[in-house]
């Protein structure tokens, strides 16, 4: 077992072994952000699905209303006219074949692809490097379109990818510890209501098996997931 240290057995003190509201919840994952840089603030959520069947998978998109907290690079992979689109657009990274090759031979300097459906043939081939990384062009993902423009913005202003892992959990960064508790809800409602709105069609039984939320260097706090539901927006801020 790693060692737990002295910082996190003090934090996990604070936590109690029950649902927190989530207002409550995220206040308290603000007080144990106590790491030496910005922690992010995380959500785990496990889900009652099995993504080896196809029709239990869970892939998609998060607007997150107040953004990540991060700047996003974005690069894209395209051909023409929309090479200079992208530009435009304000795409960090913009290339053809030759950005290709050049993220073959290692090139990752960005948290973000897109690439348009006519180039998808031969960003097939980058697949293995990039799918680990979460990198790879999806039209789930909102990655591959010819609405660059759109994408890029979307992007830069906060959209996230993600999916079910093969346990069925959800992983999501949905802010950073700087952001107020009211922000932080705003963004946390949006990302529960879109896993609500994508449960995928093979879902059976009870969908919400547990959400916590976290700081990356802190302890995990248990939402309540109904009253998380139960919010309204207007409450939520």
């Amino acid at each position: 077992m790693p060692k737990i240290s002295r910082r996190l057995q003090g934090l996990q003190a604070k936590v109690e072994a029950k649902d927190y509201h989530p207002l409550e919840a995220l206040a308290l994952l603000k007080e144990t952000a106590t790491a030496k840089f910005t922690e992010a603030a995380e959500a785990h959520v496990r889900l009652g699905i099995d993504p080896k069947y196809t029709d239990q998978q869970l892939r998609t998109t998060v607007a997150l209303p107040k953004g990540t907290g991060q700047i996003v690079r974005v690069a894209v992979i395209a051909r023409g006219e929309k090479v200079n689109e992208a530009s435009n657009a304000g795409a960090d990274i913009v290339g053809s074949e030759e950005l290709i090759d050049e993220i073959q031979k290692g090139r990752m300097d960005f948290d973000k692809l897109i690439a348009t459906p006519d180039v998808m043939p031969q960003v097939a081939k980058l697949g293995k490097l990039l799918g680990p990384r979460g990198l790879m062009p999806s039209p789930k993902g909102g990655t591959v379109t010819f609405d660059l423009g759109s994408a890029i913005a979307e992007f830069k202003a906060g959209k996230l990818e993600f999916r079910a892992d093969r346990t069925g959990i959800v992983h999501v960064m949905f802010g950073k510890t700087t952001f107020s508790p009211e922000d932080l809800l705003v963004n946390l409602k949006a990302l529960q209501e879109t896993i609500d709105r994508n449960r995928p069609s093979g879902a059976k039984g009870r969908y919400w098996r547990t959400f916590y939320v976290s700081a990356t260097m802190g302890p995990s706090i248990k939402i309540d997931v109904t009253a998380l539901r139960d919010l309204k927006l207007s409450e939520a801020g």
